[in-house]
C-alpha cells in the first residue's frame, strides 16, 4: 500500500478503516521472517512508522506515554531514564540490530509469550491506547490478549501508545530474564516484579511473567497473597508457593514445565534476598576476578 502522502494518525485510521485486510507492519522484525521462512505474502502493507506522532515518547506528570512506532532503543531508554535498574534487562532485549528496528507497539501488538517487554510493562501497570476512526480506548496491557497471539484489537484498530506510570516513592523493581544465553536469546522465563513497601508492609505489587502461559501474563494470584502483608520472609515463601502453583507452563524446546515452575519460585526468593540487600546473587553483579581470590 503506497498512498500519495500521509503522515499523521488521522490519515492512518482512515486507511485502517478503509483496508482493515492489511497487514500492519513496523520494524517487521516478525512479519520479515514471516516472508523469508514462511513464504507468506501480502497484497497490502500498512506502515505504522510513517506517522510522526507514532515515534514519539512524551513525559506527562502520571505517564511516560511511548508511541506505537517508537524503536524498542529508544522505549527503553525512556524507561531506563526513570527507573534505571532496567538497564540490564533493557540491554539484553534480543539484539541491538533487533532493538534498533523493532517497535515497542510491534512487540505489544504480537504478543508473544516470551516476549520480554510485556511482563514489565504489566508489572508497571502500563495500560494500551487502542486508535480507529471510531475513537480511542485503553485498558491494563494484561487485558489486551485474549489467547495465544491473539488480542482484542478490531479490524480498523491499530495500537497507538503505550502509557507507562512513573514510578512511585518506595518502588522496589526487579525485572529477571531467563534463558540459555545471557545474550542475545529468547526468555525461557521472565518475571517482573514491582512492590511498593511503607513500613514495613507491601503497600501495591505487580508481578508480570512470560514464558508460563498462552500470553504474558499478570500473577494476579500471587500479587492477592502479597498485598497487605508484612514484607518478611514468611511472605516471600508464601508468594513464593503461590507463583508456582499460578501458572501451568508447558514443555518445549527451552524448558520443560517442572523446570519454569521451579524457576519462577526461585526468582521470587532472589527478589526478597534481593530486597534485603543481597546483591553479588546474579551475572549482572559477578566479577571474574573477585570470584577467583581465594
Amino acid at each position: 500500500m503506497n498512498p500519495p502522502s500521509w503522515n499523521n494518525w488521522p490519515e492512518l485510521l482512515a486507511l485502517r478503516a478503509a483496508h482493515p485486510q492489511a497487514q500492519v507492519v513496523a520494524g517487521c522484525t516478525d512479519v520479515g521472517l514471516w516472508v523469508t521462512k514462511m513464504h507468506m505474502r501480502f497484497a497490502q502493507v500498512l506502515d505504522v512508522t510513517r506517522v510522526q506522532e507514532l515515534r514519539r515518547v512524551e513525559t506527562h506528570d502520571q505517564h511516560v506515554a511511548i508511541g506505537a512506532a517508537v524503536t524498542l532503543t529508544d522505549a527503553f531508554e525512556a524507561l531506563v531514564v526513570q527507573r534505571p535498574q532496567l538497564k540490564t534487562f533493557a540491554n539484553r532485549f534480543a539484539g541491538l540490530p533487533v532493538r534498533n528496528s523493532g517497535t515497542l507497539g510491534g512487540n505489544v501488538a504480537n504478543g508473544s509469550p516470551i516476549g520480554d517487554s510485556m511482563p514489565l510493562l504489566i508489572a508497571l501497570g502500563a495500560r494500551v491506547v487502542l486508535l480507529s476512526v471510531r475513537g480511542q480506548r485503553e485498558m491494563p496491557l494484561e487485558q489486551f490478549y485474549t489467547g495465544y497471539r491473539k488480542n482484542v484489537l478490531a479490524p480498523d484498530e491499530v495500537v497507538g501508545w503505550i502509557k507507562v506510570p512513573r514510578p512511585a516513592d518506595g518502588e522496589l523493581l526487579r525485572a529477571y530474564k531467563i534463558s540459555k544465553r545471557y545474550d542475545d536469546d529468547i526468555s525461557a522465563i521472565c518475571l517482573v516484579v514491582n512492590m511498593r513497601i511503607a513500613e514495613g508492609v507491601v503497600q501495591q505489587v505487580g508481578i508480570g511473567a512470560g514464558g508460563v502461559a498462552a500470553t504474558p501474563a499478570r500473577a494476579v494470584q500471587t500479587e492477592a497473597v502479597l498485598r497487605g502483608s508484612a514484607w518478611t520472609l514468611e511472605a516471600a515463601q508464601r508468594a513464593t508457593a503461590a507463583l508456582r502453583s499460578e501458572f501451568k507452563p508447558i514443555s518445549d524446546m527451552r524448558a520443560s514445565s517442572a523446570y519454569r515452575s521451579e524457576v519462577l519460585g526461585n526468582l521470587m526468593q532472589r527478589f526478597w534476598l534481593e530486597s534485603q540487600g543481597l546483591r553479588q546473587i546474579n551475572l549482572e553483579s559477578f566479577r571474574l576476578e573477585e570470584a577467583a581470590q581465594p
